[in-house]
């Protein structure tokens, strides 16, 4: 703190919550927070201004963040001058009733106001007054661009494609936190590609909260399989991820592009969320069982060697214990690499919030390890499978148990932890054996 002083040097510290897009929204929040001369804080306690990208997803979420305010709260009283922002889709969703809640809070800022952020602290709350900044501007999208990021990784980076979600699940709150899906062009989301290829970044993520929808906003044809071909055209990456698909807007013709490209990974991440069709209904996916049979059949038909993901929701209102079964049935018949599962979790203003039938606790958590249980041996199942196999990874550093073993992930998604040797680098593509599976990693070791 004292060094601090000595310099006069201006330090942030931002705090993320939520999902992979959140993640790339901080970064181009701290690199507007670099473009006003702020540097990095090591310790949240030296910073002069502290922000929290939040999520609203889950009720958890929420509850993290209302615990961390009280810390800075605490902060604060020692450092009056601190400026605290809240960030991301709980700002959004609650906007000025977080001052009101909790005054010692300066601005407020949705996810469409990144651009503002200069002008919220140089201009507004120089006045010592509450900022909020929550309109929906739906062109800021477009803004993404010309936003400076700080990206945690020289190697892998994060490239929103769209902003917002049109499909209403009757459990979700992101289309009314993030709005209606807005796209970015293709010849913006490539500018921005070519030029990390010429800075060396070797593995991009494409994220939208729905990717399949890409571009049904323009209104002329273009889709996400443009996308993928147009990228296709750009050297210096070797790897393209995606997320998150959605069942209802993938196409074969989607399927088919993928399958084509010489850069995008063999991993797909496909939430199915349930296994009955009466509670796909009621969660309003747009698709039925037999729709998403078919889909994954003709995925797994075009790229055989792809290693499929999930989502699963138990406990939504009306499930029954037959329509739990349902699910379990679904994960051995349909045998997922991995699949995230989720307790469903109320969230204030939708439609399943008010459903009759809610679930009580601990028939969701019952669940909930029934689910674990099934897929837990299924995914031990296929990664034994890749045992004495050899694949090749993108280094991506120490493992946080052991530095003396690093680790990198193959084209399909999966961990192979290997003895670090000298002359490996972070970025360096290579070549690993594997000789042990486990669930959720791989243990291995390089070769030539």
């Amino acid at each position: 703190m004292e060094e601090k002083r000595l310099t006069g040097e201006k330090l942030y510290y931002t705090i993320t919550y939520g999902c992979q897009m959140n993640e790339s929204d901080t970064e181009r929040i701290n690199g507007q927070l670099e473009e006003l001369g702020y540097k990095p804080a090591e310790n949240m306690e030296d910073a002069d201004i502290v922000i929290m990208n939040t999520c609203s997803v889950r009720q958890n979420a929420e509850e993290k963040v209302y615990g961390k305010i009280g810390e800075i709260k605490k902060l604060k009283e020692k450092n009056p001058h601190m400026l605290l922002g809240i960030a991301g889709c709980m700002a959004q969703e609650n906007k000025g009733k977080l001052i009101e809640r909790m005054p010692i809070i300066d601005f407020v800022m949705g996810p469409y106001h990144i651009h503002d952020l200069k002008d919220i602290i140089t201009k507004e709350t120089a006045t010592g007054g509450h900022v909020v900044k929550t309109e929906r501007n739906p062109h800021s999208v477009n803004d993404y661009s010309e936003l400076h990021a700080v990206r945690k990784s020289k190697i892998f980076a994060w490239i929103p494609i769209m902003q917002g979600c049109n499909k209403f699940c009757t459990y979700c709150i992101v289309p009314y936190v993030r709005g209606r899906e807005i796209s970015r062009t293709i010849p913006d989301i490539c500018g921005e590609i070519r030029q990390l290829a010429k800075e060396g970044y070797k593995e991009i993520t494409l994220l939208g909260q729905n990717v399949n929808s890409y571009g049904l906003d323009f209104r002329n044809g273009t889709n996400f399989a443009d996308l993928i071909r147009a990228i296709d055209e750009i050297d210096g990456i070797e790897r393209v991820r995606y997320m998150t698909s959605h069942p209802r807007d993938m196409t074969f013709d989607m399927v088919d592009a993928m399958a084509a490209s010489p850069k995008v990974v063999r991993h797909m991440h496909l939430p199915v969320q349930h296994g009955s069709n009466e509670m796909l209904r009621r969660m309003n996916r747009g698709y039925t069982i037999e729709h998403f049979k078919e889909l994954l059949a003709y995925v797994r038909e075009k790229m055989p060697d792809i290693a499929v993901t999930t989502d699963l929701i138990t406990g939504f209102p009306g499930e029954t214990e037959a329509m739990h079964e349902e699910t379990l049935k679904l994960l051995e018949d349909l045998r997922f690499d991995s699949a995230y599962t989720f307790i469903y979790s109320p969230r204030t203003g939708t439609p399943a919030a008010r459903m009759e039938d809610q679930i009580d606790d601990a028939t969701k958590h019952r669940r909930l390890q029934e689910l674990m249980d099934t897929e837990n041996p299924i995914s031990l199942a296929l990664n034994k499978k890749m045992e004495g196999h050899t694949y090749e990874i993108i280094v991506e550093g120490p493992s946080k148990q052991d530095e003396n073993h690093w680790y990198g992930r193959t084209s399909s998604n999966k961990m192979i932890l290997f003895p670090h040797r000298e002359g490996i680098h972070v970025g360096d593509t290579v070549k690993a054996k594997v000789d042990l599976a486990q669930t959720w990693v791989l243990k291995g070791e390089l070769v030539e």
